[in-house]
């Protein structure tokens, strides 16, 4: 018999990375992780298997994945099997739906305005490693802080508040207008100016406000489309804001649907959507 062909095409469709090691054929792993979310027995799982079929080291990506390398790769289906039995996941690479960022949201980070992981775990169920025509990389964060950088993503989607002043319970203590990041709150006396088209949608002033003096408006998802990062970044641009959870999906199906049918082989969606048009794409996933 002669010796075992690789087809690495497909091994990288499995997120597994021929490492610069060519001469000992050795692979670094990722792994799905969703949101930089990971249980103490999946740890353990990982610190299990990279010390018994690597060199006990688990590296970090810039997008909350995880890789194990220095992996044989005919040691890779057992160590796959093992981490499966334990709850850790294969990754991806390439032309398909890649890892969904996330920060906490609003389950611990008193910022946050939305639960992103759950978002991201429902983004990750219907669409990780999804076949395109190049990557697709989805970034869900809390607030307009944007810790998790929705503008940088192909698809991102960012937590807002619209605030509403409730006038008969303000003692006009500029505590808000203290907290605005954007200036959009002015006091002078008893007087309250509340600048819409400034405000960035963060609610600072509802989360300092000792007396209720401001309400919730509305609330939902602002949703960027079409940024990146590497060689030629691009900042994403805002598509519409405070949408419900229903339209999020909606808006999401379209845009892939977009994607599959206007992009090249290998383009990224911004690209897609600058050669085609913003306005065209906005009426397609949105009209």
């Amino acid at each position: 018999m002669g010796e075992k062909t690789i087809n690495y095409d497909r091994l990288k469709q499995g997120g597994f990375l021929h490492q610069k090691q060519h001469d000992e054929d050795l692979f670094s792993i990722r792994l799905r992780i969703v949101g930089g979310q990971l249980s103490a027995e999946q740890l353990r799982a990982l610190a299990d298997a990279s010390e018994k079929y690597g060199k006990g080291e688990v590296h970090i990506t810039a997008r909350q994945g995880l890789e194990i390398s220095y992996i044989p790769f005919e040691d890779a289906d057992a160590l796959l099997d093992e981490l499966e039995e334990r709850g850790v996941r294969q990754g991806t690479c390439g032309p398909r739906v890649r890892g969904i960022v996330a920060c906490q949201g609003n389950r611990i980070c008193p910022r946050g305005l939305i639960d992103s992981e759950d978002i991201a775990k429902k983004i990750d169920d219907k669409y990780f490693a999804m076949e395109l025509p190049g990557k697709f990389k989805f970034g869900v964060t809390g607030c307009p802080s944007s810790c998790m950088k929705a503008q940088e993503n192909d698809f991102g989607v960012m937590g807002g508040l619209e605030p509403e002043w409730v006038e008969d319970k303000c003692t006009y203590c500029k505590l808000c207008q203290t907290a605005c990041p954007a200036d959009a709150i002015r006091v002078e006396g008893k007087t309250l100016d509340y600048d819409r088209e400034k405000c960035i949608l963060c609610g600072q002033c509802r989360l300092i406000c000792p007396k209720d003096a401001w309400a919730v408006s509305k609330e939902g998802y602002t949703i960027y489309v079409g940024g990146k990062v590497g060689r030629y970044p691009r900042f994403g641009v805002k598509l519409t804001e405070l949408v419900d959870e229903d339209t999020l999906f909606r808006v999401i199906e379209r845009s892939i649907e977009f994607f599959k049918k206007e992009a090249t082989p290998g383009e990224r969606f911004g690209d897609t959507i600058q050669r085609i048009g913003f306005e065209k794409f906005r009426t397609f996933v949105l009209e």
